[in-house]
């Protein structure tokens, strides 16, 4: 849980400063570092997208993950919390909702974040979280000098996301050989990419409610065991 926790604070302070920053930061500069960082974010979907093995289980996972992010509606459930945390705060920053759900997604459903938590679930080696710890914390500081308080708030479903995972690989280590890693970062880096073309404008791809694709490889590989 050490990466996680590091990645956790890097957040806070990151936001923090980024919210110090804010009012000597004006909006045209804000928004076109937004969409730098936004560009950037779609590269790094598509790099992390290049080593997929199974292109077939990655078109099925998204099919399937999507049906059930629909059926749950994840997207609707992550804005509503979004929601009651900024009327807490009303009148003080209304962009919260905002910036609590795309950090968050931001945060969490990358290639860096899926690998890094299981590295250091399964070998105790933090190396990977360390480095999207530094990545986070600047990607925070632009993020809350334009969305605000939301983005620091993030950093709880960073610790609970990576958490989870960190805690599960333990019990998961048969199921994840180096092909079902791959696939959920490939996954992950679909998911990346969407999230990057939302900053944009470009489309409005509810991400959230693609989530569960994410963990159809570790599905699919237990009824594979069960097959063989």
């Amino acid at each position: 849980m050490f990466g996680t926790i590091v990645n956790f604070f890097a957040i806070i302070i990151g936001s923090i400063v980024g919210m110090v920053l804010k009012k000597g930061i004006s909006e045209k500069v804000s928004t076109t570092v937004m969409h730098g960082l936004s560009l950037c974010i779609i590269f790094i979907g598509i790099s992390g997208f290049i080593k997929v093995s199974n292109f077939i289980l990655i078109i099925i996972s998204i099919a399937l993950g999507t049906l059930m992010g629909e059926l749950i509606d994840l997207d609707n459930m992550i804005k509503k919390l979004g929601d009651v945390i900024e009327n807490k705060f009303k009148g003080k920053d209304v962009k919260i909702s905002e910036g609590f759900v795309t950090s968050s997604l931001l945060f969490c459903i990358g290639s860096m974040a899926i690998v890094g938590s299981l590295e250091s679930g399964l070998q105790g080696n933090h190396k990977i979280l360390f480095a999207k710890s530094i990545i986070d914390g600047i990607s925070s500081v632009i993020f809350a000098s334009s969305l605000g308080f939301g983005v620091l708030l993030s950093s709880f479903s960073v610790l609970l996301y990576q958490g989870s995972i960190t805690i599960a690989a333990s019990f998961l280590k048969p199921l994840l050989t180096q092909s079902v890693i791959t696939d959920m970062t490939a996954i992950g880096s679909i998911l990346i990419m969407g999230l990057g073309f939302n900053m944009l404008n470009i489309t409005k791809i509810k991400v959230a409610n693609l989530l569960p694709a994410i963990f159809i490889p570790v599905l699919y590989q237990i009824i594979m065991n069960v097959v063989k």
